[in-house]
């Protein structure tokens, strides 16, 4: 991580500290420093799974944001900020994936692809999945693997790489590489038995 990174880092920390300790100030402060991040992620999120073309980016990060400002600011630090930020635009995209399902009375709910995190996914056939059913299955995966789950926060839903992952969970790239398999195949199997009832 280069010094500004790692200075940005540390300054991000502190204030969602501050913030978790009951500063809202800190909660103002804290925004300009990581909203570049929170359109990126949004922007990827989108990309992947199309479950409104009418949201944006910006409309992602400000729906998201109104959730994680009522959140009381419980972030450790940087990566718990990131992560919780992600699972908040995902809870976002379910909503509005439900609301589009439930006006078209079961028909023609929009698929995301899980993706590797670099936008590509590694299998030609890689499932394409519902977004409803995959926020259900990353909810069994958080109670059964918390290790892999974060790792698929990070990976499919804020579209990290391996080493980008690694480094924000502190971990080598050789686990993540491991729990994201075990996501990967947990996420299959479960999306599968889903499909099949």
């Amino acid at each position: 991580m280069a010094r500004e990174d790692v200075t940005l880092d540390h300054e991000i920390t502190a204030l969602l500290q501050r913030w978790r300790g009951g500063d809202r100030a800190a909660l103002e402060s804290v925004a300009p420093l990581i909203y570049r991040e929170l359109r990126r992620i949004a922007g990827w999120r989108l990309a992947a799974g199309r479950i409104d073309e009418s949201l944006r980016p910006t409309g992602l990060v400000h729906e998201a944001w109104i959730r994680i400002a009522g959140s009381a600011g419980a972030f450790d630090n940087r990566r718990h900020f990131f992560a919780h930020a992600a699972l908040a635009m995902r809870s976002v995209l379910v909503d509005r994936a439900r609301r589009v399902h439930a006006r078209r009375h079961g028909g023609d709910a929009r698929d995301v692809a899980l993706a590797t995190g670099d936008g590509a996914s590694r299998d030609p056939r890689d499932e394409l999945l519902d977004g409803i059913a995959l926020g259900e299955a990353l909810d069994r995966l958080h109670v059964v693997a918390p290790d892999a789950s974060a790792v698929a926060t990070l990976r499919f839903l804020c579209g990290h790489s391996v080493d980008e992952t690694a480094d924000l969970l502190g971990v080598s790239a050789g686990k993540v590489k491991k729990d994201w398999a075990f996501a990967r195949a947990f996420l299959r199997r479960e999306l599968s038995r889903g499909a099949h009832e």
